[in-house]
This record gives structure tokens, C-alpha cells and sequence, in this order.
């Protein structure tokens, strides 16, 4: 009998997974109630993150080779540090899978890119009530930033702002 972690595999994604991507990003929103947001679509995968310029790259876990999560991350750099970071946009396990070492191992395997990139640091956000996912964070030694806040301006936002009005 296998043990979980031979039977967990973590590798890098390729264009045809842009499907499979898709559909994990999708199980993660219905996990973060938040799938009325999501506009995504394979082509845009496809482009964003296999296209000419490449926005972000992502890892697929694999187990019994069956994929069953992702972490998608970009490149982002600290001025403070001088040197470039990670910014992990999602890790995701399915909730069926969870508890074999599948995210540990996901995790695990960005931090050991993170070190080949000579990354400064490896940051991300977890939504408050993501106790599981925050607990688990902080098993691995994470700290939260609790005096920083996160803003953001949505496609609507960035439209009126370079619209010929602010010109």
C-alpha cells in the first residue's frame, strides 16, 4: 500500500491544463462563496498564463494522478528588500482531498521555487473567516501582516480613471 505522499504528485502546469485550471478556479470560488465573480474562461487562462507574455504560472497536485489542486502565483519585487517576491494568488485543494498533505506539498513546492528565484519574500491574502487555510499558514511559519490593508480597483474603477475625464 502507498503511502499519501507517494501517492501526491506537484508539477508545473502546461497549456492543457488550462481546463483543468479553469475548473479548480471555479471550485475555489463556490469554497470562497464568491463564484458569482468569476468571469474567467479557458482562453483566458490559456493566454494569461501559457501566451506570449505570461502573467502568472501555476502548479497542479496530483493525486492517484488525478488533479485535485492548484496554487497560482506571480512575480512581484520589494523595494524595501531589492529583490523580487512571489505573490501566491491561490491554492486550492479540493475539500474531498484535504487532510492527505496535498496543500502542504503545493505549498512546499512554492516555497522551494521562491529559494531558486532568490524571492525576498512570498506573500499572500486569506480571507478572515478562512480559519482552516489561516491555521494551516501558520503551521507552516507564516505571519500575518495585520497592520497592512489591502485595496483594490475593480475593471469599472480603472475604466473612469484613465477615461478622458481625468485626462
Amino acid at each position: 500500500m502507498k503511502k499519501n505522499s507517494e501517492k501526491i504528485k506537484i508539477r508545473s502546469a502546461e497549456i492543457e491544463d488550462s481546463k483543468i485550471i479553469l475548473k479548480l478556479i471555479k471550485e475555489l470560488s463556490v469554497y470562497e462563496k464568491l463564484s458569482h465573480t468569476v468571469v474567467n474562461n479557458e482562453e483566458l487562462v490559456k493566454e494569461n498564463l501559457f501566451g506570449k507574455k505570461k502573467y502568472a504560472e501555476a502548479l497542479i497536485a496530483e493525486y492517484e494522478n488525478q488533479p485535485v489542486g492548484f496554487a497560482l502565483f506571480f512575480h512581484n519585487y520589494s523595494t524595501f528588500v531589492g529583490k523580487p517576491g512571489i505573490y501566491l494568488e491561490d491554492l486550492f485543494v479540493q475539500p474531498e482531498m484535504r487532510g492527505k498533505g496535498i496543500g502542504k506539498k503545493l505549498f512546499l513546492e512554492l516555497i522551494k521555487i521562491a529559494k531558486e528565484r532568490n524571492c525576498g519574500r512570498v506573500e499572500w491574502s486569506v480571507l478572515n473567516w478562512n480559519t482552516p487555510a489561516i491555521d494551516f499558514y501558520k503551521s507552516m511559519g507564516a505571519v500575518p501582516m495585520d497592520e497592512w490593508t489591502v485595496y483594490r480597483l475593480t475593471e469599472g474603477e480603472i475604466d473612469e480613471l484613465t477615461s478622458d475625464k481625468n485626462s
